[in-house]
């Protein structure tokens, strides 16, 4: 079976540029998030996946659900992925679209992780480093893992930046054995 981002992509990309074209893409976000924290709720993941439960009674419940938050290019959109049955796919839409939505905008996230929690000055200094080096705005997320022993970890994108001491004891394990 294909990856859920390979099946969901399409969906993301139809979605981004309707709403592009609507001069909604916040409100979109807000609704496809809306869906997937719907669509990955324990409850409704369960309803979803049992094979005794037909395809109308999971549109009506998601339907159901969600009446008042989303339009009704959205629940279209629903009653898509109910009928190809691909509505499991839902946070990957989601996320796929925010994805394409930062790109249009022109930020990007950065993921820093760190061996302790950085200060806030530490942190504005990264983003802005990041900024430097990019060009783009750089929206931040921050996790803590010890086992970085020190320093810190950024994944941009494709790109990874390894400043840990974790790291750089791999990378001299990795020269001195050739």
């Amino acid at each position: 079976m294909a990856e859920a981002i390979t099946i969901a992509r399409p969906y993301a990309v139809a979605a981004f540029r309707l709403a592009k074209e609507k001069n909604a893409l916040a409100n979109w976000s807000d609704m496809l998030n809306f869906v997937a924290q719907v669509v990955a709720n324990e409850q409704m993941k369960a309803y979803i996946d049992d094979p005794k439960v037909n395809a109308a009674d999971i549109e009506k419940a998601v339907l159901t659900v969600a009446s008042g938050k989303i339009d009704d290019q959205v629940t279209n959109l629903i009653k898509l992925l109910v009928e190809y049955r691909r509505l499991a796919v839902m946070p990957d839409i989601a996320a796929a679209f925010d994805e394409l939505k930062a790109q249009d905008e022109g930020v990007l996230e950065a993921e820093i992780t760190a061996a302790s929690q950085p200060s806030d000055a530490d942190i504005a200094g990264v983003v802005k480093r990041l900024e430097a080096k990019f060009g783009k705005k750089v929206e931040a997320s921050v996790k803590v893992d010890p086992e970085l022993l020190g320093g810190i970890k950024i994944v941009v994108g494709d790109t990874v930046i390894d400043a840990s001491v974790r790291g750089q004891l791999q990378q001299l394990a990795y020269t001195l054995k050739g």
